[in-house]
């Protein structure tokens, strides 16, 4: 039998903050968290979708409601990243799961004008990460997990087209953004080898969200709407087995920087190392996307 969430170890006195924590792999991770004893906060975009699903949670789990808390954050807007930073009251974060995302959306800017796609799958958190560092680096062991996707294999950034400017392709733009989580992992492991932060990455293979279905909504496609609604009902495994990588990330003894898991089968099962392309443990291309995105979003890591 492989690795479930009755592995993780206790979580007491451990503050978790998780982003897109509403819906999907995100309820799931904070409520397995919060099973264990940890402090979670629910970082969501919608107040009510938050409020909805931290109701939820404490109907679950009654004795946890102490210990969780929703705040409000908009990855696709920096003044927003930026304020929760500021706003949070922790001293110390000891687990940042970077889960939100958004896939194969129509083309769009964020309020800085950034590819969406780009700018909430990556810069966001690569934002949110940077102005939490050294909350992190307080913490005796502290972990970043990046949820990225087997679906990076479709392509590599394009360092001097990073927001699509030269022609939009969706998947092409999820793809990258989803090798930009992993460049982004490899390079910060790097650069924080010397403490005791572990960086790693996580994908959930094809689990059964809201995910698929956000880009056909947004533009009223219903038939690629039932499409992915078939595949989620027929394929897809769980929201609770889609959560067990990033889970397996954030807690399991052992997990080492720079590390990738997933679904054994690629697609389902149980946590595993995953395969992940050549190109996203290339350190010039890591350091070129980390440059650059400091330059973007005006947050220097030091």
């Amino acid at each position: 039998m492989g690795w479930t969430a009755r592995r993780i170890p206790d979580q007491s006195g451990r503050t978790a903050v998780v982003t897109g924590a509403n819906s999907g792999i995100g309820f799931v991770t904070v409520r397995e968290l919060a099973r264990r004893g940890a402090r979670v906060v629910l970082a969501c975009r919608s107040e009510q979708r938050g409020t909805e699903a931290l109701e939820r949670l404490v109907n679950e789990l009654p004795e946890a409601a102490s210990r969780t808390e929703l705040r409000t954050l908009d990855l696709a807007d920096l003044a927003s990243v930026r304020s929760f930073a500021k706003e949070l009251p922790d001293a110390r974060v000891d687990l940042l799961i970077n889960n939100a995302g958004v896939m194969a959306l129509p083309f769009r800017r964020t309020a800085d004008g950034f590819e969406t796609q780009f700018g909430v799958n990556h810069l966001g958190h690569f934002a949110l990460t940077g102005l939490l560092l050294d909350r992190l680096l307080a913490a005796e062991a502290p972990r970043v997990v990046a949820v990225s996707s087997f679906m990076h294999v479709l392509a590599n950034i394009d360092i001097g087209d990073l927001n699509s400017e030269r022609g939009y392709q969706r998947w092409t733009a999820y793809a990258r953004s989803k090798t930009a989580n992993l460049l982004f992992v490899h390079e910060l492991a790097r650069r924080t080898a010397r403490t005791a932060l572990v960086a790693a990455a996580a994908h959930p293979g094809y689990s059964s969200t809201s995910l698929q279905t956000g880009g056909p909504l947004m533009e009223d496609r219903r038939a690629a709407e039932r499409i992915f609604r078939l595949g989620n009902s027929l394929v897809a495994q769980s929201a609770e087995a889609g959560a067990l990588p990033t889970l397996y990330a954030a807690t399991a003894p052992g997990v080492r920087g720079d590390s990738f898991t997933g679904p054994r089968l690629g697609w389902r099962g149980t946590p595993a190392p995953s395969w992940r392309a050549p190109w996203t443990r290339s350190d010039a291309a890591s350091e070129r996307l980390w440059v650059a995105s400091e330059q973007l979003t005006g947050v220097s890591y030091g």
